[in-house]
C-alpha cells in the first residue's frame, strides 16, 4: 500500500516494538495536572489552513527522525520539498539511538543535521548540553505557531527546560485502556474504572476457559513487562498515576515510598497470574498481536491502537472493542493518563541553515499537517493540538479514540526531564522486574527503588 495507506499488522509491531529499546533514555520527574482547554465552536468546525513558506529553492534539510514515524517523515518530506522547493533528507534511527546521536553529532563538530526528532523526556539533557536552539521568540513572534492551540498538558511537558522553550510537539502520546467488548459481554463484564475493576475482569476471564478461533487460550490481559524503562515502567506508571502518586514530590525529591507508590507496584503483582505469559517477556511485539487477535480482553496503549483495531487488514477485533481511561484506584477517585512516550521536533545548534530548519518545524507542527496525520491510517501520530484533537474530520475518523483521548488529556502525570533520569529509571524498571519474578515484594521493591533514587539525586 502507499505511504498515506495502511500498514499491515507486522509493519506496525516493527514500529511499536523500537520503543522497547530505549533502556535509559529518559525517566520521570514530578507528576503534573493539566487542563486540556477547549477551542471556540467556529475553530473547531473550521479547517486549518495550509501555512505559508518562502521558497528555498537549491537548498537541503537534513532531518534525524525516529523509525516509528517513517511513513510520516516520507509524507512530510514530500509535502515540504512540493512547498518549498527544498530537499530533505531524512535520516532514520531507533529510539535508543537518536539521543546519542544527536548529542554527538553537535559534540563531535560534525553538525551533520537541521532538525532533530525529540523524546520529550531528554529536552532538558539536549537544551543543558548546548544540542537545541532555544525558540522561545520564534515560537512567540509567530502568529501562525499558535501556541495557544497546542494541548496545554502536553505543550509545556514537551518544550519547557529552564524556562525557555527548545521545540515543538509532534506527536502527543498517552495511555488509555482498550478492552474486548464481544468478551466482556459474554461474560457479563462491564468497563474497568478502578483497578480492582481491572483485576477482577482479568481473572474471570482468564479462567473462563475461552479460545479463540484458532484454538489459542483468551486472556483477561497482556500486562507489557519487559525489562525496559519504556515498556515496564509504562506499565508501571499507568498504576503510579490511577493510584494517586508521583515519581518525585514538589521539591523535586523521590516520592516512591508512598502508599500510592506501594499500592501501583502491587497492582502489577496482583494481575501477573492472569496475563498473556509470561509478563517479563511481553512487549510491544507480543502484545499488540494478541489483543488485535482476540487472545487478550485488555490492553494498556497509545490512543492510535483503535485506529488499527478497526482495521480489517491487521484486526480481528473490527467492531468489538471500546476504550476507556486508565483506571483509578485506592483512595484516588480522578482519572489521570500517564504522557508514556510523546515526540517534539528541535533545531540543531550545530545546523548551516536554521532558517529553512524553523520552516520545516513550523510545517511539520502546523494545525493543517497534523489534522492530515491524525487521520492517515498507520501514521501512529495522536493528537497534541487543539485544533486536531476537537476537529469534526477526527471524530469521525475515529469516534472512540477521538472521545478516549480528549477525556484522558484533561490530566496527566508527565514524565519530567531531569538529567538523572536515565538511572532512575533503569533502577524503577530493575527492581519492579524482580517483583515480578516473585523475588520480592511490593514494599521492598519501592523501598529499594526509593533509596537507589535519593543517593542518585543526592536528595
Amino acid at each position: 500500500m502507499s505511504q498515506s495507506g495502511s500498514r499491515s499488522l507486522r509493519d506496525l509491531i516493527l514500529a511499536k516494538a523500537n520503543r522497547r529499546q530505549v533502556l535509559g533514555a529518559a525517566a520521570l520527574g514530578i507528576a503534573g495536572r493539566a487542563a486540556l482547554g477547549s477551542l471556540p465552536a467556529a475553530a473547531q468546525d473550521a479547517t486549518p489552513a495550509p501555512v505559508e513558506l518562502p521558497r528555498f529553492d537549491g537548498e537541503t534539510l537534513n532531518f534525524m527522525i525516529i523509525q516509528p514515524h517513517a511513513v510520516t517523515g516520507d509524507i512530510l518530506k514530500a509535502e515540504f520539498e512540493a512547498l518549498t522547493g527544498a530537499t530533505v533528507n531524512l535520516t532514520t534511527v531507533p529510539y535508543d539511538e537518536v539521543q546519542a546521536k544527536a548529542i554527538l553529532d553537535v559534540q563531535s563538530g560534525a553538525n551533520e543535521f537541521d532538525v532533530f526528532d525529540y523524546w520529550y523526556t531528554t529536552i532538558g539533557a539536549l537544551a543543558s548540553q548546548g544540542i537545541i536552539e532555544d525558540l522561545t521568540e520564534w515560537i512567540e513572534s509567530d502568529p501562525d505557531i499558535d501556541p495557544s492551540d497546542f494541548i496545554s498538558s502536553i505543550f509545556d511537558v514537551y518544550t519547557l527546560y529552564d524556562g525557555r522553550r527548545w521545540g515543538l510537539p509532534y506527536d502527543g502520546d498517552a495511555h488509555v485502556l482498550f478492552y474486548n467488548t464481544e468478551i466482556f459481554e459474554k461474560l457479563g463484564l462491564s468497563a474497568p474504572q478502578t483497578w480492582d475493576d481491572y483485576l477482577t475482569a482479568a481473572k474471570t476471564i482468564t479462567e473462563a476457559g475461552l479460545e479463540t478461533e484458532d484454538g489459542q487460550p483468551i486472556y483477561g490481559a497482556s500486562l507489557m513487562g519487559f525489562k525496559a524503562p519504556i515498556i515496564l515502567g509504562s506499565s508501571y506508571a499507568n498504576r503510579l498515576a490511577g493510584f494517586g502518586g508521583s515519581f518525585l514530590d514538589a521539591d523535586g525529591n523521590p516520592a516512591l515510598d508512598s502508599e500510592a507508590a506501594i499500592q501501583a507496584a502491587q497492582a502489577l503483582i496482583d494481575v501477573a497470574p492472569y496475563a498473556l505469559p509470561t509478563p517479563l517477556e511481553t512487549a510491544f511485539e507480543q502484545a499488540l498481536p494478541a489483543f488485535l487477535s482476540g487472545q487478550v480482553a485488555m490492553q494498556e496503549f497509545w490512543t492510535d491502537l483503535g485506529v488499527y483495531a478497526q482495521d480489517p487488514e491487521g484486526s480481528k477485533v473490527v467492531d468489538k472493542w471500546d476504550v476507556v481511561q486508565m483506571p483509578v484506584g485506592g483512595s484516588n477517585t480522578t482519572h489521570v493518563a500517564p504522557l508514556n512516550a510523546g515526540f517534539g521536533f528541535a533545531v540543531s545548534t550545530g545546523s548551516k541553515n536554521k532558517e529553512l530548519a524553523r520552516a520545516f518545524i513550523k510545517f511539520a507542527t502546523s494545525k493543517s499537517f497534523h489534522l492530515k496525520m491524525l487521520l492517515t491510517t498507520g501514521s501512529g501520530i495522536d493528537p497534541m493540538r487543539l485544533s486536531g484533537l476537537n476537529s469534526p474530520q477526527y471524530t469521525e475518523f475515529a469516534p472512540k479514540v477521538q472521545a478516549a483521548a480528549s477525556a484522558a488529556l484533561s490530566g496527566v502525570l508527565p514524565w519530567p526531564t531531569i538529567p538523572q533520569s536515565p538511572d532512575l529509571m533503569t533502577k524503577l524498571a530493575d527492581e519492579l522486574a524482580l517483583a515480578l519474578q516473585g523475588s520480592q515484594d511490593a514494599e521492598a521493591t519501592m523501598r529499594n527503588v526509593q533509596e537507589a533514587w535519593v543517593q542518585i539525586l543526592g536528595a
